[in-house]
C-alpha cells in the first residue's frame, strides 16, 4: 500500500471514528431545538436565551449553543463577556448560568471580544460539528441552538450535523416586511424535512415604562397571521419592553431577573407549549417503538460497522450481484472484530441499498466493483466506499483493511 493510499484510509478511519463520537453525543440529547430567522434584527438570540432559561426554570437540563460566528450574542446576554470556556480530559466545558443552564459560543473560545472569525462554509462546518461533539454536555433535555439570520451556512450545517432534531422555532417581527423572510425559513425548514414546532411573533407592540399601555409601533398579528396561512404552530407574541433591553446589555436574562413580570410569564407560557407538544409526541413515539420491538444497543465509540456484499460466503466482486451483506463491527482500538452477521437486502433497486445501510448504522463499504452512481448515493447517506477488493473471507477482507493490510485492484464495475 504506498503512502498515499495509507493516509487516505487512516483518514476515512479516523472520519469514521470522530462520526461515531458524534453519533454518542447526540444520543445524549433528547431534544434538539433550532431557532430560526430569516431576517436579522428581529430579536431571536434574546428569545432563543429566553427561552432556554425559560425551559431550564420548568426543571429541564438544558444546554444553550450559539453558532452565529460572526455575531455571537449569547455571552452578551447572558453576561459572560470576558469568560472563557475550561478544558477538561480533551473535552471543552460549557459555562453553566445560575446553576441551571449550560451555555456555550465560540465568543467564549476567542481571545479577544473583537476578534473578527472570518471563514468559508466547510470551516465553519468544522467548527459546528466541534461545538457538538467536543463540548462536555452531558445529558440534556434539551439543546436550544441559536443560528445566524438566513438560510446560509450555519442553519444548514446544524441541520445536517443533528442529523434528526426535533424542530425548528422561527422568530419573526410582526411586519410584513419581517413575515416575508420568515416564510422562506418555513420553506427551508420543509424542503429539509424539519419540523417547524412554532413561529414567535417578538416585538410585536412597545410596552411604557411609565404607564404600561402597550402601543403596537410595528402592528400586531402579522407573525400569526402568517404561522396560519403556513399551516404552523403559532407560540405566542412579546412586547418590545424596555427591561428586556436594559436586560440584554447588562447580561441579566429577563426571565431570571423580572421571572415575575406579564412579559416572562409569555416565555414560560410559551416553553410550556413547546414541553407539551414535544414531550407528548415524543411519548407516543416510544410507545410504537416498544410495540414494534425494535430497540438497538448503541455502539461503542471505538467500533466502526463494515459491510461486505457476499455470494456464497465470499466477497461477491460485483455489487449489483449480491445475495446477502455480512454486516462486520470491528474495534478500532484492538483490531478485532466484535461480531458478525449475514444479512438479505431487501430487492436492488435504485436508492434502496444506501437508504437501508444508512438504516443498519454501517461506515464503510468494501467492494470489489460499484459504479459510480452508486457511489454517490452511499457517500450522500454518510457511507464511504472502498472498491477494488478481491475475494476473500468478508471477516478477512475487513481486518486486513482496518490494520491497513488490504490489498485493491481496479474498480472492475466502473460505469
Amino acid at each position: 500500500m504506498s503512502k498515499e493510499e495509507e493516509k487516505q484510509r487512516r483518514q476515512t478511519l479516523d472520519q469514521v471514528l470522530e462520526d461515531v463520537q458524534l453519533d454518542q453525543q447526540l444520543a445524549e440529547i433528547k431534544h434538539k431545538i433550532i431557532v430560526l430567522s430569516g431576517k436579522g434584527g428581529v430579536g431571536k438570540s434574546t428569545v432563543s436565551a429566553n427561552l432556554a432559561l425559560s425551559l431550564a426554570l420548568a426543571g429541564k437540563e438544558v444546554g444553550l449553543l450559539d453558532i452565529d460566528f460572526h455575531g455571537p450574542s449569547i455571552p452578551k446576554l447572558m453576561g459572560l463577556e470576558g469568560k472563557r470556556a475550561g478544558i477538561e480530559a480533551d473535552r471543552i466545558v460549557p459555562i453553566t448560568f445560575a446553576g441551571k443552564l449550560k451555555v456555550m459560543s465560540l465568543g467564549l473560545l476567542l481571545q479577544g471580544e473583537d476578534d473578527a472569525v472570518i471563514w468559508r462554509g466547510p470551516m465553519k462546518m468544522g467548527a459546528i460539528k466541534q461545538l457538538i461533539k467536543d463540548v462536555a454536555w452531558g445529558r440534556l433535555d434539551y439543546l436550544i441552538v441559536d443560528s445566524p439570520p438566513g438560510t446560509g451556512d450555519e442553519p444548514l450545517s446544524i441541520v445536517q450535523l443533528l442529523k434528526n432534531p426535533t424542530g425548528a422555532v422561527v422568530v419573526t417581527q410582526p411586519q410584513d416586511l419581517s413575515t416575508a423572510d420568515v416564510r422562506r425559513s418555513i420553506v427551508f425548514c420543509r424542503q429539509l424535512k424539519l419540523p417547524v414546532l412554532g413561529v414567535i411573533e417578538n416585538m410585536s407592540g412597545f410596552v411604557c415604562p411609565k404607564c404600561g399601555e402597550t402601543v403596537d409601533i410595528f402592528k400586531s398579528g402579522g407573525g400569526e397571521s402568517m404561522a396560519e396561512k403556513m399551516n404552523v404552530p403559532f407560540l405566542g407574541r412579546i412586547p418590545i419592553e424596555p427591561a428586556i433591553v436594559a436586560g440584554g446589555d447588562s447580561g441579566e436574562p429577563f426571565v431570571y431577573f423580572r421571572g415575575k413580570s406579564e412579559t416572562a410569564i409569555k416565555f414560560t407560557q410559551m416553553a410550556e407549549k413547546l414541553i407539551h407538544s414535544i414531550e407528548d409526541k415524543a411519548d407516543d413515539d416510544d410507545k410504537e417503538a416498544d410495540s414494534k420491538k425494535e430497540e438497538k444497543e448503541p455502539m461503542a465509540e471505538s467500533v466502526c460497522r463494515y459491510a461486505v456484499p457476499t455470494a456464497n460466503g465470499e466477497l461477491c466482486l460485483h455489487f449489483g450481484h449480491c445475495d446477502q451483506f455480512a454486516i462486520i463491527d470491528v474495534d478500532l482500538n484492538t483490531k478485532q472484530v466484535v461480531q458478525s452477521q449475514l444479512q438479505t437486502p431487501p430487492p436492488h433497486e435504485p436508492g434502496v441499498l444506501p437508504k437501508w445501510l444508512h438504516s443498519q448504522n454501517v461506515h464503510i463499504i468494501l467492494a470489489g466493483g460499484m459504479g459510480q452512481r452508486a457511489q454517490s448515493l452511499f457517500t450522500q447517506n454518510g457511507i464511504q466506499v472502498v472498491v477494488g477488493a478481491t475475494a476473500g473471507k468478508p471477516e478477512d477482507i475487513v481486518l486486513a483493511h482496518v490494520r491497513g493490510a488490504l490489498a485493491t485492484g481496479e474498480n472492475i464495475c466502473d460505469h
